[in-house]
């Protein structure tokens, strides 16, 4: 856990002493955390080698480096800052809701509202992470995640449910009739 993000200190799993962030050797690295306003998140990616944060000029170099190398490689592959961001948004959503279908489907409906309490929403989830005011903004991730919300509304149907494509049209009751057969 980086403890003094300003002299870069962090304290070494198992070890009740601080060490400088560049004494670690990269497999320590990857398994640093740093206690942010938004909770935990990885420090490594944001380091250099030297174990200081890399500046906003360092990523713009390194992403324009990348965009560079594939040109020369012959790949029509670009990226940006913004596109991670999105690419973040949009993996993240899908593996949450993915995840929280899984979890929802196993569970009666009294057992899935105290599920979605406890673990809550996972596009609120990637608001707070990516920052936004409102999950509106959020929101715009969700176009890549049409076909999963089909996925999600069929894992929750029951078993025993029939569907309405099996039934001929002249099996279907009257409009008259189904009005009736709500009252029952």
């Amino acid at each position: 856990m980086v403890e003094d993000p300003g002299r870069l200190l962090a304290r070494r799993a198992g070890a009740g002493r601080l060490v400088k962030v560049a004494h670690l050797d990269p497999a320590e690295r990857r398994l640093l955390l740093v206690d942010g306003p938004q909770g935990l998140s990885p420090a490594w990616l944001w380091l250099g080698e030297s174990g200081a944060p890399l500046s906003t000029s360092a990523w713009k170099a390194m992403i324009a480096d990348g965009n560079r190398r594939c040109a020369a490689a012959g790949l029509a592959a670009r990226c940006h800052a913004h596109l991670l961001r999105h690419t973040f948004a949009v993996v993240t959503l899908e593996q949450l809701q993915r995840g929280h279908v899984a979890a929802l489907a196993e569970l009666i409906p009294r057992q899935r509202e105290h599920y979605t309490r406890i673990f809550g929403d996972p596009l609120d989830w990637v608001r707070r992470r990516l920052g936004h005011r409102s999950v509106v903004t959020t929101q715009i991730y969700l176009h890549a995640l049409a076909e999963l919300e089909m996925h999600a509304r069929m894992a929750l149907v029951p078993d025993g449910w029939e569907d309405p494509r099996d039934t001929a049209v002249e099996d279907l009751p009257a409009d008259d009739e189904h009005d009736n057969l709500e009252d029952r």
